[in-house]
């Protein structure tokens, strides 16, 4: 399938996602996913900043450990807080340069020892206003070009308007409420995975796959869901567990 067939597929599925109920969190799951998958990347994930300016992690392409530490690395340093306080995109970074090393030791270190070889920082901006970025990461040395970077920003935008669901950003009270919304949603997703995991003997990612396809199969909105499942007011046997992992 050509990927300007597949780009409208997925901006129409966007589209028919932004109801008036509609579940942000499993949204930009869904585009982080769908990053990888046009853009050809290794890893992709969607951080949000924090009412103290923070950025967190709320969706990523995949749930693996060593992925989710380099967001979280982000915290402090790395492409994605200059991108961030800039409101500039950061493009074809290469970690193993010096200039990498010495602009973000952590994060550059951590980067490499997982795989990554190469980094983009890309701000999830409306108008005059930065609230998060998208990181993409390579394990090759291979550069986007120019359309490649296109197409990320447009994927940046819409996951923009996603979670400001075409709201002016005027409205700063709403527009911080969505947004911690959305970071609050994510630890109660971190919570059900570690119980999910620990319960069935399997990886995170293997967990958060089974409680993300279940609560899709349901209709459930997967802050609820989670939610249930925490309280312990749903029965988890009735979720397929994944098979255990050698």
């Amino acid at each position: 399938m050509a990927r300007e067939q597949r780009l409208a597929e997925i901006f129409m599925e966007v589209a028919d996602s932004l109801t008036d109920d509609f579940d942000v969190l499993d949204l930009l799951q869904r585009l982080s996913t769908r990053c990888v998958e046009l853009l050809d990347v290794s890893a992709a994930g969607i951080l949000l900043a924090d009412p103290l300016g923070k950025l967190r992690v709320v969706a990523a392409s995949d749930e693996h450990t060593r992925l989710l530490e380099l967001f979280v690395l982000q915290h402090d340093q790395g492409p994605c807080v200059d991108c961030y306080h800039s409101g500039t995109a950061r493009t074809n970074i290469d970690l193993t340069s010096p200039s990498a090393a010495a602009s973000w030791p952590s994060f550059a270190t951590r980067a490499r020892e997982t795989g990554y070889v190469t980094t983009h920082a890309i701000p999830l901006r409306l108008r005059n206003r930065t609230i998060g970025a998208l990181n993409l990461f390579q394990k090759t040395h291979h550069r986007l070009g120019e359309s490649d970077i296109a197409l990320a920003k447009a994927l940046a935008g819409v996951a923009t308007i996603t979670i400001l669901q075409q709201r002016t950003l005027e409205q700063s009270y709403i527009e911080r409420t969505q947004l911690q919304t959305a970071l609050d949603s994510r630890i109660l997703v971190e919570q059900v995975k570690g119980i999910l995991a620990e319960r069935w003997g399997t990886s995170t990612d293997g967990a958060f796959t089974a409680f993300r396809s279940y609560a899709r199969q349901h209709h459930l909105r997967l802050t609820d869901f989670a939610t249930s499942i925490i309280s312990g007011a749903f029965d988890t046997s009735t979720i397929a567990a994944p098979a255990p992992e050698s």
